[in-house]
């Protein structure tokens, strides 16, 4: 990680023959993931889980580079600086390609431009829940049960997040948005101390990460009303989605791999092929199930124009909220 890195011809780099799937050399140099937040958490262990599939397509390690900080801004933004020789990929996310550049006052890197699509990784599914006690002491057991005391009760519902700007809070608005109601947003200091907030009744609905929330809906102290993707979860199937009730409503967490701009076609497609690969694995899907994670391999065209589609979706919704980072 530490070795300084040249352009090099593309096949001196992946050392393919001419027909695809890679081929293993001894002489392949390293290729560097670019991880933009810390070690531990999902999106670097199914980074680690990734490259350790497929490793042997390339012939040589790839290392894994944790580069957290400003949101992911720090690691997002090295990957846009990097050379475009294919040694060093990255993570693009929700937050970095889609949610910062429109909640940070000034951005290091232009998230439209300054990177090639590899293929998306995962999707993870948010989950709207309630306290449990909650739910049934106001007669909830549905989405539309609780737009409709929303509306019967203005202003008498709030919900919680981990905080302005983050995936819960624009969740949030969104939602209030799509049914028409109000419920006053209060942020917390990240999304433990919202759960927690929610388990102990100081708030009356999240929308949380089905990762974490999954524990306490098994447990039965949350309550499930609908997962966010526009259709059912595999890990959650008896929960509706939310655009069951409030057509188009979707908001999941995503991620996925990108090179920076300018590095070449036929490298793009290599990396595409490799990586496309070990998230068909039966033992990549079995790792990530265990983190409500659902592989999603695309071309680099279908993960481009998503890319494209979810930071012209958040530039409406993080503008609608108002919040702003320096």
């Amino acid at each position: 990680m530490t070795r300084p890195i040249t352009r090099r011809p593309v096949l001196s780099l992946l050392a393919a023959s001419a027909a695809l799937p890679f081929v293993a050399r001894a002489d392949s140099r390293p290729i560097r993931l670019v991880v933009p937040y810390a070690a531990g958490g999902p999106i670097d262990v199914t980074a680690r889980a990734l490259a350790e599939r497929a490793k042997d397509a390339f012939g040589g390690p790839i290392i894994i580079d944790n580069k957290p900080g400003a949101g992911g801004n720090i690691g997002a933004d090295m990957v846009a600086k990097a050379q475009p020789d294919g040694l060093t990929i990255g993570i693009a996310a929700t937050a970095t390609n889609a949610v910062n550049p429109w909640l940070y006052s000034r951005m290091p890197y232009n998230a439209a431009t300054d990177f090639a699509p590899i293929t998306q990784m995962v999707r993870v599914p948010n989950v709207l829940v309630m306290n449990a006690e909650t739910a049934q002491r106001l007669k909830i057991n549905s989405l539309k049960d609780l737009i409709a005391y929303a509306k019967a009760n203005p202003a008498k519902l709030n919900y919680g997040s981990g905080g302005n700007g983050s995936a819960g809070h624009l969740a949030g608005e969104m939602f209030k948005k799509a049914a028409g109601i109000f419920a006053v947003h209060i942020p917390y200091n990240g999304g433990n101390p919202a759960q927690l907030a929610l388990l102990s009744g100081q708030v009356d609905f999240n929308f949380d990460n089905l990762a974490t929330a999954a524990p306490n809906i098994r447990g039965g102290k949350l309550k499930a009303l609908a997962v966010t993707t526009l259709q059912r979860s595999p890990f959650l199937p008896d929960v509706p989605p939310v655009a069951d009730t409030l057509k188009g409503f979707s908001i999941d967490t995503w991620w996925g791999l990108v090179a920076p701009a300018g590095t070449p076609r036929d490298v793009i497609d290599r990396l595409n092929q490799a990586f496309v690969g070990a998230l068909n694995a039966p033992e990549t899907k079995t790792r990530f199930a265990a983190l409500f994670a659902e592989p999603v391999p695309t071309t680099p065209e279908q993960f481009g124009a998503f890319m494209k589609s979810e930071l012209a979706k958040y530039e409406q919704v993080v503008k609608a909220t108002g919040a702003k980072v320096d």
